[in-house]
Order: C-alpha cells, then sequence, then structure tokens
C-alpha cells in the first residue's frame, strides 16, 4: 500500500461507460523512459523500487497515520470483497510489507495459498520477517506489469494503494486480469477525490496539512514527496472502473470508504 492524499481529480459516485481515459505514466524526472516490449520502463521501476526501500522502515507506521486507523477496516473490506474462501489461492500485488496479504491468508488458511508481489527488496524483506507464522504466504520480488504466472492461476487478484507507482496502469490492471481464474475477482483499493466537490476540497487541504506532520514524525520526507508525487497518477474512481472494463472484465463496480477518499473496485473475469 502506499498511502497518500487523494489526486484533484474529481467524479461523482456513479459508474459511467464508454471511452476509459488512459492514467498518466509514472516517469523519473530527469531521465527519458526507455520501454520495453511489453510496457515495462526498467528506469521507472527502478525509481519506485528505490522509493519503498527507502520509506519501508517507517511505512507501516506512516499508513496508519495517514489512514486515521481505518486502513484495518479497509483491508477487511477488500478480503470480504475478493470472495476467496479456505483453500483458495489469492496474489496480492504492490503488497508492501503484507498487510492485506496476511488478512487474505488468514482466510484461505493453512491450505490455501497467498503471493505477496513487490518491487522493494526490503519490502519483502521485512514482510518475510513479519509473517513467518503464516505457512500459507509466501512473498516474492517481482514486477506488477509482468507477473511470474502462468494464466488463470488464482481464485482472486488484489491491489491496494500500488496503481499509482506502476509506470503502465492499464498494463497493470490486464495482468491482474489475467492471473486471475474465469469467475475470480480483482479487487482495487485506491485514494480517490472525496464528493461532491465542496467536500473533496475541504478533504484535499486538510490531507495536504496533515501529510507534511505524518512524515516528519515518520522521517521520510523526501521520499514521502516523491511517492505522493506518484500516487496522483490515480484516476478517478469512474474512470479506473471504465479501465477495469477495457481488460475484459465484468459486473465491475465500485464504493467509497474513509470518508469517500479511497475507492474500492472490483471486477469479475469472465466465465468461458
Amino acid at each position: 500500500m502506499a498511502f497518500a492524499p487523494p489526486s484533484r481529480t474529481g467524479g461523482d459516485s456513479r459508474l459511467t461507460d464508454g471511452e476509459p481515459k488512459l492514467a498518466s505514466g509514472v516517469r523519473d524526472e530527469d531521465s527519458d523512459p526507455v520501454d520495453t516490449a511489453d510496457g515495462r520502463d526498467p528506469a521507472a521501476a527502478a525509481s519506485v523500487a528505490a522509493i519503498f526501500d527507502e520509506i519501508a522502515p517507517v511505512y507501516d507506521r506512516l499508513g496508519s497515520i495517514l489512514s486515521l486507523g481505518l486502513e484495518r477496516r479497509w483491508r477487511n473490506a477488500v478480503v470480504e470483497t475478493s470472495g476467496i474462501r479456505p483453500g483458495d489461492a489469492a496474489i496480492d500485488v504492490a503488497a508492501g510489507t503484507g498487510k492485506l496479504a496476511s488478512v487474505l491468508a488468514d482466510r484461505v488458511g493453512p491450505f490455501g495459498r497467498v503471493v505477496a508481489v513487490d518491487l522493494s527488496p526490503r519490502m519483502v524483506e521485512r514482510g518475510t520477517a513479519n509473517t513467518r507464522d503464516l505457512v500459507q504466504l509466501e512473498f516474492m520480488l517481482g514486477d506488477a506489469l509482468a507477473l511470474p504466472f502462468e494464466d488463470a492461476r488464482f481464485d482472486a487478484a488484489t491491489i491496494a494503494f500500488g496503481l499509482g507507482t506502476l509506470p503502465d496502469l492499464p498494463g497493470g490492471l490486464r495482468e491482474l486480469r489475467r492471473v486471475v481464474r474465469p469467475g475470480g475477482r480483482v479487487v482495487c483499493l485506491e485514494p480517490t477525490m472525496p464528493w461532491p466537490r465542496w467536500w473533496g476540497r475541504i478533504y484535499h487541504r486538510a490531507a495536504r496539512r496533515m501529510a507534511p506532520l505524518a512524515v516528519s514524525v515518520a522521517g521520510r520526507r523526501e521520499a514521502y514527496r516523491r511517492l505522493a508525487r506518484l500516487v496522483q497518477n490515480v484516476p478517478d474512481a469512474e474512470t479506473l472502473a471504465d479501465l477495469m472494463r477495457a481488460t475484459g472484465l465484468v459486473d465491475v463496480g465500485h464504493r467509497r470508504l474513509g470518508l469517500g477518499a479511497v475507492a474500492l473496485h472490483v471486477g469479475t473475469a469472465p466465465k468461458r
């Protein structure tokens, strides 16, 4: 999870149809990107990994502060929405230190399997160390744009506060959709601008004032400043729903949590 105040992108809470608008990609401001054939940008990926390596020691504390203590409730909502049951297999992408993956692991039980994938070696190290008692949970260093799994491998795929860090957001959604079996669910939890607009503006100002204080407490001001710039790439809730539909997911919907500051999206991989 990459916690940061929501972007200024607005929108109401209704689902819309039509052509999706693509989110802008994450790019290092001082270098020219070199994309691979599958849309990955190695320089951007290395930059993101470096940010999370730096922020890893204070990551969980920072998340708790910036979510006003609501992150546990949000994680439970993601797991409930995923529809996974004991014995199922799930993948959590951009897993950080594995807070969400741990809840998924509790749900699938010892006869299930959860894979937590993250680009940051330090996040993977901390997550592995913190969850050694969960035999059904495996951490893996990996790229969200090229997941090392065959098609239809998992019963559900989740990502929480991670889409904004991807150089190719639609590509990341396609990968989540690819590794989920027909009938399985893709669940995304991402920041969004609260609605109506007047409340969104008030919330945005308050969040902007609170974030520097939280980061000062955590002691990673510069890393968080770069992280906050990355997550501004997350589109508004309605556009994200359109992007999920564009991957081929069906029954796409979303609801707002946390005073409207985060949106929980879900889509189902179509049955063949």
